[in-house]
């Protein structure tokens, strides 16, 4: 059984959050500092074993030598997940899945705007125009079509519960196989040497769910826009560079995507200087999700979880695993 000497936070918690927190770690000295004090993190980390953070390991965390497990309060953990860390041994996790349930709100955002050409329904108010053609006759809706979501960890997920609700085929393509979800009508699954092709090639909707990592950088460039099904929409929840952006704005100009609905993108803040921001089949979102209730609340259970699983040398919820690197920025 492992112990635990000594914990040092970053979050940005209330006070009852924090004592709540400071709680799980009993026995251990508990130090909490702000995240932009460099000295006093350096300082603290140096005979630290553990690190509660409130954003993305980097290298002032790195100098605390005797780490053995770094937790991040927050999804998405690319830039956390460096090679080093894995080299030393480091045990990393974080806390996605705290807002699976509104990301997943997201998506179908992003894809009922495309359904309902929300854009072209807005100028029309604006105008006090009527318009009832083309869309009575020509827009559908998203019952009866094909989903296709890339990667189904927590969001992944939520989404397909939802999009099954609303009477959708649904296409998959993960890691490794999902079984809890019976209505999942195709599902690619990377450990079993399969693609996404066939999940382009069908797809009315492709939602982006994926983590970021070097195998899925640039996962959608111009070779695989060449699989995609003419006229689909792409959304993407995941990370702006899961997707080439020179093959995402040809496939906006040719027809092969008919829209996108885009969250996350590379760089960020998206420069006012890019391109997306006037194409007119584009829906933009700043990298910005409406909260959940008790979203800290939530973190804190996957951490005092992943307190017990540590201890007791179990799997961590949320773990990031060696083939999970990225490296780069």
């Amino acid at each position: 059984m492992r112990t635990i000497h000594k914990v040092v936070s970053t979050v940005s918690y209330s006070a009852a959050e924090l004592e709540r927190l400071r709680s799980f770690f009993s026995g251990a000295e508990f130090v909490h500092v702000d995240h932009q004090d460099t000295e006093a993190l350096v300082r603290e980390i140096a005979d630290a074993d553990v690190a509660v953070l409130e954003a993305d390991l980097d290298d002032r965390v790195l100098t605390g030598r005797r780490l053995k497990w770094v937790h991040c309060n927050h999804a998405g953990l690319a830039r956390s997940a460096r090679p080093e860390v894995f080299e030393r041994g480091i045990l990393l996790s974080g806390s996605a899945g705290r807002s699976a349930e509104v990301l997943a709100e997201h998506a179908v955002y992003f894809m009922l705007n495309a359904c309902y050409h929300t854009r072209e329904l807005m100028a029309a108010q604006s105008a006090h125009e009527w318009l009832r053609e083309p869309g009575m006759y020509a827009w559908r809706g998203l019952y009866g079509r094909t989903a296709g979501i890339i990667g189904m960890g927590h969001t992944g997920k939520c989404l397909a519960e939802r999009l099954h609700a609303f009477g959708m085929r649904l296409y998959t393509y993960s890691r490794s196989a999902t079984p809890q979800l019976p209505f999942i009508d195709h599902e690619y699954v990377m450990s079993r040497g399969e693609g996404p092709e066939a999940l382009y090639e069908n797809s009315d909707f492709i939602i982006l769910c994926i983590a970021m990592t070097d195998q899925t950088r640039h996962m959608l460039d111009a070779a695989a826009f060449a699989h995609v099904k003419r006229g689909a929409v792409l959304v993407n929840m995941g990370r702006g560079q899961l997707v080439d952006n020179e093959a995402l704005l040809a496939a906006l100009s040719d027809g092969t995507l008919s829209c996108a609905g885009l969250d996350v993108f590379d760089p960020e803040p998206l420069p006012k200087d890019s391109p997306l921001w006037d194409c007119p089949n584009v829906y933009i979102t700043p990298h910005i999700t409406p909260a959940v209730p008790d979203r800290n609340g939530r973190c804190l259970e996957i951490i005092r979880e992943n307190v017990r699983r540590y201890l007791h040398e179990e799997p961590l919820i949320n773990q990031v695993k060696p083939e999970d690197r990225y490296s780069g920025t």
